[in-house]
């Protein structure tokens, strides 16, 4: 299986995506992000159409014929498996960001952990995720396959690109299937390191000056990746992703609490 690359500018076919949400599908089942046949993924082909893995099937044993594809209406327009049963969640991802392409929803335990038990990836505690994702919340239960599920997710969307599913998992997304790949590999990655520094019984958090460099350096990481090109899918299913383009999310309103945060701690330790 051997993706094409991403050319700036460049558009790709149908058959592309659908080799390249195989490839993530890989993935994800090779890191253990999704056991069984867990977890879903989703590629806009259009105004109207989405591209999408299906139900009933691991992400790991996909082929580019499995995949199905739903409009914005979630009617069945293609393929002859049936549509994971979350595909709300897509199309509501879809509808509230046009900046979105692609989405990814998976189980890494660590990070679902966090999720089963209500608490967020919201601690200054590594400047690459404050860079690249800000914090992580967790969205309430909703039940899979339901309205209640988009529901839960719907206030959160706009302002996150990681998002916690409470008792149930994790949804990334990106402008790119795998800048939300790699969103999703990103937030199982903190949580553990969080986690670990949980089991440490110490956690020496970012201060507030460190935080508005980090604001500083957001802007320039920000005007200098949008003069880069699109990333491109590894060719090699058991190695790791090529380099991806990753758009800054981190909002002022999210800095700004993550540095009162920090003074208030600074302050609670003198």
């Amino acid at each position: 299986m051997q993706p094409d690359s991403i050319t700036p500018g460049a558009v790709k076919s149908e058959a592309q995506h659908r080799s390249d949400i195989c490839v993530v599908g890989h993935w994800i089942h090779d890191r253990g992000f999704a056991a069984s046949t867990d977890g879903n993924i989703s590629v806009r082909l259009g105004a109207d159409r989405i591209l999408m893995s299906p139900t009933c099937i691991s992400k790991g044993m996909m082929t580019p014929d499995d995949l199905v594809v739903i409009d914005f209406d979630g009617r069945q327009v293609g393929g002859t498996r049936k549509p994971s049963s979350e595909f709300a969640m897509h199309v509501l991802i879809y509808r509230l960001r046009p900046d979105i392409n692609a989405i990814c929803h998976a189980h890494p335990p660590t990070a679902t952990g966090y999720a089963a038990a209500g608490i967020a990836l919201d601690k200054p505690i590594l400047c690459e995720l404050i860079l690249g994702l800000g914090t992580i919340p967790v969205a309430r239960y909703g039940t899979p396959g339901t309205s209640e599920l988009s529901a839960a997710l719907e206030p959160l969307v706009r302002g996150h690109e990681s998002i916690l599913m409470a008792n149930h998992g994790v949804v990334t997304y990106g402008p790119d299937l795998l800048t939300a790949f790699l969103r999703m590999e990103t937030t199982e990655h903190f949580a553990r390191v969080s986690l670990i520094t949980e089991v440490l019984g110490k956690q020496v958090l970012l201060s507030g000056g460190d935080l508005e460099k980090l604001l500083v350096a957001r802007a320039r990481y920000a005007a200098g990746a949008v003069q880069h090109a699109a990333p491109s899918l590894s060719e090699d299913l058991d190695g790791s992703p090529a380099s991806a383009t990753e758009r800054v999310t981190l909002t002022r309103r999210e800095l700004d609490a993550l540095i009162d945060d920090a003074i208030r701690r600074d302050r609670s330790l003198r």
